[in-house]
C-alpha cells in the first residue's frame, strides 16, 4: 500500500512539485545575497535606531526588521512614499529595498504559480503531495534497508533504483522540512489555525499630547533591535494616534506624548512557531539553512526522472499480479539476488491462484505475520547468496525470523534454490529451516532445495505440494530469458599464451540509449564494479557469468576472462576479435562491493578475480585506503593490469599492491604474502576495514584459513566480518 501510495503520488504530481521545488530552489539564493549585502546591526536599542533614522529621514512612518537583520524604513520623498534599506550605524538609506522584478516573479510562482488564491491552494496540495511522498518514502528506505536502524547504512541494488534511494537519504529531511512548513504557512495564510496573539485592543484613552522625544522613549530604550519586528510610527498632527512596537516577544502601544507604554499583548505559541517555520521555510534569518533546503529541492526533478525510470522498469518486470497480505491464505516469500527466483515464486502463485487460492507474493525483507490476519500456510523460497548469506531481497529477514515466535495456524515449507557445486550449497535456506524447527514452527513440507533452477526439481516439490494440499496441479517452470544487448568488443589485452593458460582482458563498448529508451526504462542497465554480466554463448541458451571490472562512468564494460578446456564461453570470447559482439545482460551484485565509509578496504584476489578487484581500484577517485594483494602465476606472462597497478598506486588509488607469483623460482600463493604481513592486516582489521576477496573456490579457502590465523589476536572471527558487511566473496 504504501508502495502503490508514493507511486501514483509522484506520477500525478511530478509537474507540479518540480515547479515548486525548483522555483523554491531559486527564491534560496536571495537571503544568502541578502545576508551577504545588509549592514551589520550594531548592538543599539531601537530608540537609537529610530533616532538616527528620524535624524535623516524626518517623514519616516514605519521601520522594519527583517530576520536577516535588514532595516527597512518607509517615508516620504517629497510627496511620493519610498522606502530604502538603512544602514543601523548612520540612519543613512543605504540602498532601495524595493524586491526586483524577477524575485517577485519568482515568489508569486513558488507561492500561487501565478494564479492568486487559487494558486495558493493548487501549491497547498503540492505541499502535501510532497509531505505523502517523503512520508512513504522514508518508510520504503526503512524497508529497503532491513529497518530503521539501518538506514545509515550503504544503499544497495544498482542503477536507477539505487541513485534513487542515494538521493532520496540525502534530500528527504530537507524536503520534509520544506513540505511540513509550506502547509502551515498556508493555513496560516487561509485561517486554518488555531489564532495567534494578535494586538492588543486600541487604547481607548491617549494623553492627547505629541512630540516627545523618541530617543527618550523608555520601552524604546530597553528593547534591543536584535529583537524587534517593526516600529510604526504615529500619523503626523493626529494627537489621538500613538507608536505600534513589535518584537519577538510581542505587540503594544507607546503614547506619542508622555512614551508610556499604553497596552501590551505578549506573542503566543502559534505566533513563534509561524515565525519559525517562516524562518525555515524561507531561509530569511537563516540563509545558510535556505540554502540547504534549495539544493535538497533540487533533487525533486532527479527524484521524479529516476522514480519515472524504476516505475516503468518495474512495468516491464512485473512478476505478476498477487492479493494484499491481509487478503491472503498463502503468502509466498521470496529471497533471491538476481532475480530468477521470482520467476519460480510467479509458477507456484499462477497453479495456486488458478485453484482458488488467494496468494500474495512479496520479499523474504517484509515477512511480517502480525499483517497476515488469514493466512493459513507461509512458503520461502529462498536464494542463497555468496556462502550461506541472505540475497538481496531477503536482507534483515533471519534476524526478525528469530525474534517472531512461531505462528499458530501457520504452516511453513522452505524450498533453497542453490547451485551443488558451492560448498554452502542452499545454506541460507537450510539455516532458516533449522531456525524454524528449533522454534516449532508447524511444517507444511520438509526442507527441499531446488539444484541450478532446475525445473524438474521444482516441479517435484511441486507435486509433493499439491499433495499435501489435496490438490492436482504441476508446476511446469519454464525461466523467462533476461533482456539481452549486443556488446561490441572495442579492444583486448593478450596474457599467459606462452604457458599455455591464455587469458585477456576485453574491453566492451556499451549501447548508446535513446531518450525514450532511458523513460521506458529499456536502456542498458547501469552497473558497478563488482556486478556481473550475463553472456549467452553461441549454441546455447544457459548464460555464463563473468564479474565486471569497470563502471558505468568508466563509458566501458571490462571484463578479465581464462579460456577453459573444453569451456563453450570462455572459448569464444578468448577468440573474440575487436567489433565483434557478443549477446549479454547485467545482474547486480550489490554485496560485493567497497563500503561508502573512507575505512580501509582489502582487495585480495588471484588470476582472473583481480577483474572486480582493478574496477575497485579505477572507481576509488577519492584515494580511500585501499591495499590490494593479489596471486598469479608468473610476472613475464600472468602480469593482469601491471600498467594500471603501478599507475593507480602512484596516484594514490592503491595505498600497497602486494603481489605473490607460484610458478618462479621461489613460489609463492596469495595466502602466503597475507601471513607474512598478518601485523598490518591486523591492524587495518582493527581500524575497521572491509575484506573483499575474488577468485577461484580453492583459493578463497586457502585465504579464509590465513585470514582466520591472523584474526585470532584480534579477538575478531570471519563470521563476525561477514554479520558487520565487513568481508565478502565473489567466487567460481
Amino acid at each position: 500500500m504504501i508502495r502503490s501510495l508514493h507511486r501514483w503520488f509522484g506520477l500525478v504530481a511530478a509537474v507540479l512539485i518540480a515547479v515548486i521545488a525548483l522555483s523554491g530552489t531559486a527564491l534560496s539564493i536571495f537571503p544568502a545575497i541578502e545576508g551577504l549585502t545588509t549592514p551589520v546591526t550594531q548592538d543599539i536599542s531601537v530608540a537609537e535606531l529610530a533616532a538616527r533614522i528620524q535624524t535623516t529621514e524626518p517623514s519616516v512612518e514605519l521601520i522594519r526588521r527583517a530576520p536577516s537583520g535588514r532595516i527597512t524604513a518607509h517615508y516620504f520623498d517629497g510627496d511620493q512614499p519610498a522606502s530604502s534599506i538603512i544602514d543601523p550605524a548612520t540612519g543613512s538609506p543605504a540602498g532601495s529595498a524595493d524586491t526586483s522584478t524577477v524575485e517577485r516573479w519568482l515568489i508569486e510562482l513558488h507561492r500561487a504559480l501565478l494564479l492568486d488564491d487559487s494558486g495558493r491552494l493548487i501549491v497547498a496540495i503540492g505541499a502535501a503531495s510532497l509531505l505523502t511522498l517523503t512520508l512513504s518514502g522514508l518508510f520504503l528506505l526503512a524497508r529497503r534497508a532491513g529497518g530503521w536502524r539501518h538506514m545509515l547504512k550503504p544503499a544497495k541494488g544498482t542503477g536507477d533504483r539505487r541513485f534513487h534511494a542515494v538521493i532520496s537519504r540525502i534530500a528527504l529531511p530537507g524536503l520534509l522540512l520544506s513540505s511540513l512548513s509550506a502547509l502551515w504557512m498556508t493555513a496560516s495564510t487561509f485561517g486554518y489555525l488555531p489564532e495567534g496573539a494578535g494586538a492588543p485592543p486600541f487604547p481607548s484613552q491617549v494623553s492627547g499630547a505629541i512630540g516627545a522625544q523618541i530617543a527618550s522613549i523608555t520601552l524604546l530604550q530597553e528593547t534591543p533591535v536584535e529583537t524587534f519586528r517593526s516600529l510604526s510610527f504615529p500619523a503626523a498632527g493626529d494627537a489621538s494616534d500613538v507608536f505600534t512596537l513589535k518584537t519577538a516577544a510581542g505587540e503594544g502601544y507607546i503614547d506619542q506624548g508622555s512614551g508610556e507604554l499604553l497596552a501590551w499583548k505578549d506573542s503566543n505559541w502559534v505566533n513563534r512557531l509561524t515565525d519559525l517555520l517562516a524562518m525555515l521555510h524561507t531561509g530569511q534569518g537563516m540563509a545558510w539553512l535556505g540554502l540547504l533546503l534549495g539544493v535538497s529541492a533540487l533533487a525533486v526533478p532527479v527524484l521524479s526522472w529516476t522514480g519515472l525510470a524504476v516505475w516503468f522498469r518495474g512495468r516491464g518486470e512485473k512478476k505478476g499480479s498477487s492479493v494484499s497480505a491481509d487478503e491472503a491464505d498463502t503468502i509466498i516469500l521470496v529471497g533471491s539476488e538476481g532475480g530468477t527466483t521470482w520467476g519460480f515464486a510467479e509458477t507456484l502463485r499462477k497453479s495456486l491462484a488458478a485453484h482458488g487460492m488467494h496468494v500474495h507474493v512479496g520479499p523474504m525483507s517484509s515477512f511480517q505475520p502480525a499483517r497476515w490476519p488469514i493466512a493459513q500456510r507461509l512458503i520461502l523460497l529462498a536464494a542463497t547468496y555468496g556462502d550461506a548469506e541472505a540475497p538481496a531481497s531477503a536482507q534483515g529477514f533471519l534476524e526478525r525470523f528469530r525474534r517472531t515466535p512461531a505462528e499458530k495456524g501457520l504452516s511453513l515449507a522452505v524450498l533453497g534454490f542453490g547451485d551443488r557445486s558451492f560448498p554452502a550449497y542452499c545454506g541460507f535456506a537450510a539455516d532458516i529451516a533449522r531456525l524454524a524447527e528449533e522454534k516449532g514452527w508447524d511444517r507444511l513440507l520438509p526442507y527441499d532445495t531446488v539444484d541450478r533452477q532446475s525445473s524438474p526439481d521444482f516441479a517435484r516439490w511441486g507435486r509433493d505440494l499439491a499433495e499435501m494440499l489435496g490438490l492436482t496441479f504441476e508446476l511446469d517452470h519454464r525461466p523467462t530469458r533476461p533482456k539481452t544487448w549486443e556488446l561490441s568488443l572495442v579492444s583486448r589485452r593478450d596474457y599467459g599464451a606462452s604457458v599455455q593458460a591464455t587469458t585477456v582482458i576485453l574491453r566492451f563498448t556499451p549501447p548508446m540509449p535513446s531518450v525514450w529508451q532511458r523513460l521506458a526504462g529499456n536502456a542498458f542497465p547501469r552497473f558497478e564494479a563488482g556486478d556481473l554480466v550475463g553472456i549467452l554463448p553461441e549454441g546455447s541458451e544457459v548464460p555464463r557469468f563473468y564479474s565486471i571490472a569497470s563502471g558505468t562512468k568508466d563509458g566501458f564494460l571490462e571484463i578479465c576472462v581464462r579460456k577453459r578446456p573444453g569451456g563453450l564461453c570462455s572459448g569464444q570470447l578468448t577468440a573474440l576479435e575487436p567489433g565483434q559482439t557478443v549477446t549479454a545482460f547485467v545482474r547486480s551484485n550489490p554485496s560485493f562491493r567497497p563500503l561508502h565509509s573512507g575505512r580501509p578496504v582489502i582487495l585480495i584476489g588471484a588470476g582472473t578475480g583481480i577483474g572486480p578487484l582493478a574496477g575497485f581500484a579505477r572507481a576509488n577517485r577519492a584515494r580511500h585506503p585501499m591495499y590490494l594483494y593479489f596471486g598469479t602465476r608468473h610476472p613475464a606472462s600472468d602480469a593482469l593490469y601491471a600498467e594500471e597497478l603501478s599507475d593507480w598506486r602512484q596516484d594514490g588509488r592503491l595505498a600497497c599492491v602486494s603481489t605473490a607469483f607460484s610458478r618462479t623460482a621461489n613460489p609463492a600463493y596469495v595466502q602466503d604474502i597475507l601471513r607474512k604481513d598478518a601485523a598490518k592486516i591486523g591492524r587495518l582489521i582493527a581500524a575497521g576495514s572491509q575484506i573483499l576477496v575474488c577468485g577461484g573456490r580453492d583459493m578463497a579457502a586457502g585465504v579464509a584459513a590465513a585470514l582466520s590465523e591472523i584474526l585470532i589476536p584480534q579477538g575478531v572471527s570471519l563470521a563476525a566480518l561477514k554479520a558487520e558487511g565487513r568481508y565478502a566473496e565473489d567466487v567460481y
